[in-house]
């Protein structure tokens, strides 16, 4: 079973960001934007995958984003939430949603492991790929909050 197809992949990542934002933040959160974007927000966690086929997944957001999440998560004020909370809360977000991912192909010959989460900050960041290099670029989120989600896959 080919699970790394764009569809397949679009629709395992998407669910599990959307399970994690839910049960992590209880917020519900859907696709807003599904266009190629190849930027990132304020701050961005990363994990890579690797197995057959291998990849990376970021989660990216703004501040007053991860802000809201935070607040959410932890029941700290917004006003309270400092950078280091943002991105401990934003690493833990990837690494919970690449590992609800991970348990979905379960079973499947795409399975893969997880690196540790790690975060990249600064402005204008964006990703250039070469050929035989898939992207999935989508934007979910609510009238509150704005995620986006990249996974790169390539075999």
């Amino acid at each position: 079973m080919n699970v790394f197809t764009e569809d397949k992949i679009s629709y395992i990542f998407i669910d599990a960001l959307t399970e994690v934002i839910s049960k992590m933040a209880g917020v519900s959160i859907n696709v807003l934007s599904s266009e190629p974007d190849n930027s990132f927000d304020d701050v961005t966690a990363m994990m890579s995958l690797n197995g057959k086929n291998h990849g990376i997944i970021f989660i990216s957001a703004n501040k007053e984003t991860m802000s809201a999440i935070c607040s959410f998560m932890t029941g700290t004020p917004k006003n309270e939430i400092t950078i280091n909370d943002i991105e401990d809360n934003l690493c833990e977000l990837v690494n919970m949603t690449a590992g609800s991912a991970k348990v979905r192909t379960n079973n499947t010959e795409q399975t893969y492991d997880l690196s540790p989460p790690f975060i990249m900050n600064g402005d204008n960041l964006s990703i250039t790929t070469k050929k035989r290099i898939n992207v999935i670029s989508r934007i979910l989120g609510n009238s509150e909050i704005s995620i986006k989600l990249k996974v790169i896959f390539y075999t």
